[in-house]
């Protein structure tokens, strides 16, 4: 079985290995692969592998031997999924594998706009400690957590990680979501509409998958029911937000502040409304990146295939 991975650099630059995949057949590994090249690339190959590299209809069908295409992600919309059904190609993905680590970076950023860690330590690197006539100093005012209320829009395994977290903080949590979901230990949520939810919250994070219904859900009209006191925070996608609108709310300091994990395009250009706007946290991409997840999802993509090549089906994509 001749496997081609697309873009590996992101799942693996060095510190994980492919052994896993080497079992099951012959392994080619591109770091990054422009579309151009990704029919010349996969031309033999029986297996795909990819994270963001798109594989749209047009290349499917210039790719005979292809039976299988196994996404390194959660989502799965760089695939075109009525192409491959139509070629009888099974798509899986990844799910739940990095919900732990994205709700850590959550609270990564809750913390810091709480204490401004980074702030105070580049004041003490500058000298400012040193010259105070006190025993300690704050340059910028400092939160507790307890009592504060959390609104989280969308409910799945992070939302509900990101809700134990919470709730361990002494925070009200509110929720916005499609359904709810009673789940063990999380009974103390209360589940809300969203124009309900942001006016309430002193922080808001964003766990929902992108839809025409969430695209732009972050914008103007729904910035203006938020606190002004209110910080956002976005860890899902960049199409979540309305990012002029976003930069514009916190320039004129109609919200105390943001952190986002994405941006609409990725890697972004300089022109980006976002970077550089006052009070905004900006991280490459990196909720999902730890080891400990990046090896979770390595051994569920192998396994996906495993069980692909034994006949079974297990986190089959189906359009």
């Amino acid at each position: 079985m001749n496997i081609v991975v697309l873009d590996g650099y992101t799942l693996n630059p060095g510190d994980l290995n492919w052994d896993a995949f080497e079992a099951l057949g012959q392994v080619t590994v591109y770091d990054r692969t422009e579309p151009s090249l990704v029919v010349e690339r996969a031309l033999e190959a029986d297996v795909i592998l990819t994270n963001k590299t798109p594989l749209n209809a047009e290349a499917i069908a210039l790719l005979p031997k292809l039976r299988y295409v196994g996404v390194l992600a959660t989502g799965y919309n760089v695939i075109d999924l009525s192409a491959a059904a139509e070629k009888g190609i099974t798509v899986t993905n990844i799910p739940d594998y990095s919900t732990m680590s994205v709700a850590q970076l959550v609270f990564a950023y809750v913390l810091e706009h709480c204490h401004h860690i980074q702030r105070h330590s580049d004041a003490v690197e500058e000298g400012q400690w040193s010259r105070s006539e006190h025993f300690m100093f704050a340059n910028y005012p400092m939160v507790e957590l307890a009592g504060k209320s959390i609104g989280i829009i969308g409910f799945g395994q992070i939302g509900q990680q990101v809700a134990r977290i919470a709730l361990a903080f002494g925070m009200r949590v509110l929720v916005n979501s499609r359904t709810e979901k009673h789940v063990a230990g999380l009974e103390s949520v209360k589940f809300t509409s969203l124009e309900q939810l942001l006016p309430a919250s002193d922080f808001v994070t964003l766990h929902c998958p992108l839809t025409e219904h969430t695209q732009h859900l972050i914008n103007k009209e729904t910035i203006d029911l938020m606190k002004p006191s209110a910080f956002l925070i976005n860890t899902a996608r960049g199409g979540h937000i309305a990012e002029e609108e976003l930069a514009a709310a916190l320039n004129e300091g109609r919200l105390a502040g943001a952190a986002v994990d994405v941006l609409s395009i990725e890697p972004p250009s300089s022109g980006n409304p976002l970077i550089g706007a006052q009070n905004c946290l900006i991280t490459p991409h990196i909720g999902w990146a730890t080891f400990e997840a990046r090896q979770r999802l390595m051994a569920i993509a192998a396994n996906n295939l495993a069980q692909y090549q034994a006949g079974k089906s297990i986190n089959r994509v189906v359009g």
